[in-house]
């Protein structure tokens, strides 16, 4: 991160809002606050951020409402605030899109540690990405071999139109070998840009789950055509890759 990372507080907890904000700043982060979604709409709209900390229980829109129509409209990391106990929400959280989570109480040195740990991450998913789909926006889909990927509703659909079903992990996956066709990805790299935040999980399972990726999209997956392994070299997305309009 070689400039001043722009953080987004929205919370309507005025002390947490203070507290973070003068912690933040105090690390040489540039921070704005917002009390609520609608105070967040505006000021997004009027400025660039880097990374949003999103507290999940807001009054009107609550942060799950909130996450899932930013996640629609831009690809800027979130950092979601949960109370204790509530798993359930920071699960729908992490599969609407949020790219880590942290539960209340926390202590704002693990928030600073998690804020660093995500914008290191998106970095490394933006240098990597090629730059034709740098502009890409979240009403196109991604087409390749007949097979159409909609990053909005997160939703694969085949040669026929129907859809197949994705776990989260298999659709991180996809996403991260659509946006790179033709560039070899090792291991290391793929926890990287499939928002590693349990990257040891993810590392025990990751060959499982590009074995049911291929066993979804590939005609014969015991001899893969689009995903193939490269020896000493990790993976290559071998199709060519169009922006199309979704429909």
């Amino acid at each position: 991160m070689n400039k001043q990372a722009h953080i987004l507080i929205v919370d309507d907890d005025s002390e947490i809002r203070d507290l973070l904000s003068r912690f933040l700043l105090d690390h040489h982060l540039r921070v704005d606050v917002a009390t609520d979604a609608a105070q967040a709409d505006q000021k997004l709209s009027l400025g660039h951020y880097d990374l949003v900390v999103l507290d999940l229980m807001m009054p009107g829109e609550d942060g799950l409402s909130f996450c899932r129509r930013l996640r629609s409209q831009s690809s800027i990391p979130v950092l979601m605030l949960t109370a204790m106990g509530g798993d359930i929400d920071r699960i729908v959280g992490l599969e609407l899109g949020a790219d880590d989570y942290l539960t209340k109480p926390f202590n704002p040195r693990e928030l600073l540690a998690r804020i660093r740990a995500v914008l290191r991450r998106h970095d490394i998913s933006r240098f990597n990405q090629p730059a034709q789909f740098n502009s890409a926006i979240q009403n196109q889909c991604y087409c390749f071999e007949g097979w159409v990927l909609n990053p909005a509703k997160r939703e694969l659909l085949n040669a026929e139109k129907v859809l197949v079903s994705l776990t989260s992990g298999e659709y991180e996956l996809l996403i991260t070998f659509v946006e790179r066709p033709q560039i070899a990805l090792n291991r290391d790299q793929l926890m990287d840009m499939t928002k590693g935040k349990n990257t040891g999980a993810f590392d025990r399972s990751i060959d499982v789950q590009l074995s049911r990726l291929r066993y979804k999209i590939e005609s014969d997956p015991k001899q893969p055509l689009l995903i193939k392994t490269i020896r000493n070299g990790g993976y290559l997305f071998t199709a060519t890759v169009e922006i199309i309009p979704c429909d």
